[in-house]
């Protein structure tokens, strides 16, 4: 019984460690090249348009809006922010329900490799990814891979695809309330629309802007230079 039982546990780390190792592979090479898909896009009811383009192709203001929208503290935390996680278990206690506290490391992770949902265990999953994510990619990449995955709308991937779907053009060109306002889409991007935005949402931008402003164009020039 012994024999047997340390033979599925030694299973078990085999494949265990294996598994780990093939996803560190995984995200070394996405380091370098373009992900083709990602966990969200094969999970699409819609159809999915994603069009891939460099971050130094981008006016800062993009990163920059979706930081301010996001994820102020992304240029100082390692992954996690512990004071939002901490936050958001308070309001779980309080009946609130499981939410927010993700950084733009675990959406990253979350975008990439999971699934969507509130659970203990996929927010775990996500949190260790995030920092797998710091250590193996970096900002720089992270945010690259960010703006280029998350959904802007119903089967809408990255800010090219949006950016040529709701205003007809490339992201590029985008203003700084185009950014903003692209930023707000998010975490409902299925059900917003950033050229018909309702009063929350329009203030919501004013916001956004306001934050960009205080920031400064500089905020992410460690990052991004």
């Amino acid at each position: 019984m012994a024999n047997r039982k340390r033979g599925f546990l030694g299973w078990t780390w085999f494949v265990m460690w294996r598994l780990l190792l093939l996803l560190a592979l995984l995200l070394l090479v996405f380091r370098f090249v373009a992900p083709p898909t990602t966990s969200f896009m094969l999970q699409s009811p819609y159809p999915v348009t994603q069009h891939w383009i460099s971050i130094d192709e981008l006016p800062s203001q993009i990163p920059l809006a979706m930081v301010a929208s996001e994820d102020q503290l992304f240029p100082e935390h390692f992954g996690v922010d512990f004071a939002a996680i901490s936050k958001a278990l308070n309001q779980y206690d309080d009946g609130e329900g499981l939410r927010g506290a993700s950084t733009i490391s675990q959406q990253t992770a979350k975008n990439l490799l999971l699934w969507p949902g509130q659970s203990f265990a996929r927010k775990g999953l996500e949190a260790m990814l995030a920092v797998s994510l710091e250590a193996i990619w970096g900002k720089r990449r992270i945010l690259e891979v960010y703006v280029n995955v998350a959904e802007f709308g119903k089967g809408i991937y990255g800010v090219e695809a949006a950016s040529q779907h709701y205003f007809n053009k490339s992201a590029r060109y985008l203003t700084r309330n185009e950014a903003a306002r692209l930023a707000v889409l998010l975490p409902s991007p299925r059900n917003r629309d950033p050229r018909n935005l309702s009063p929350y949402l329009r203030q919501r931008v004013v916001w956004v802007e306001q934050q960009m402003q205080q920031l400064g164009t500089g905020y992410l020039a460690p990052i991004l230079n």
